[in-house]
């Protein structure tokens, strides 16, 4: 049985519908792969403008073992694309552009710090400047 693309019980030989929509937890935890199809890095977060609603950021965590030693990174949402295959998202940003982007996060706090400066440390980072008010 099927409900809104998710498969409730039994093995089914229907293809589940294609939806362009996709709640917030789904995401989280979701892989991201370089071009070459290795992972670089796992979606801890979604960072959402308040008023647009428009999700700009994404905190990527990579390295690490069991919780110890990750680090978060800041990466524009516009630079990731989902690729079903892989059942992740696919990046042309590479694990070294990852490990050297600021991040709003402080390493090993689990808070998000989004302060004017670190803003503009990462549009300057990435060369991802405001195209409306923010």
């Amino acid at each position: 049985m099927q409900e809104n693309g998710f498969l409730l019980w039994e093995p089914s030989n229907e293809a589940v519908p294609f939806h362009p929509v996709i709640e917030s937890d789904r995401v989280e935890g979701t892989a991201v792969f370089n071009q070459l199809g290795r992972q670089i890095g796992t979606i801890k977060r979604l960072l959402i403008e308040k008023v647009s609603g428009r999700v700009l950021y994404v905190d990527v965590t990579f390295g690490g073992f069991l919780g110890i030693g990750v680090h978060h990174r800041t990466i524009p949402w516009g630079k990731l694309s989902y690729v079903r295959d892989l059942e992740g998202y696919r990046t042309d940003i590479t694990k070294e552009q990852v490990q050297g982007a600021p991040s709003f996060c402080i390493e090993g706090d689990d808070e998000v710090w989004p302060d004017r400066k670190r803003q503009q440390e990462m549009r300057d980072y990435w060369h991802d400047y405001p195209r409306g008010p923010i």
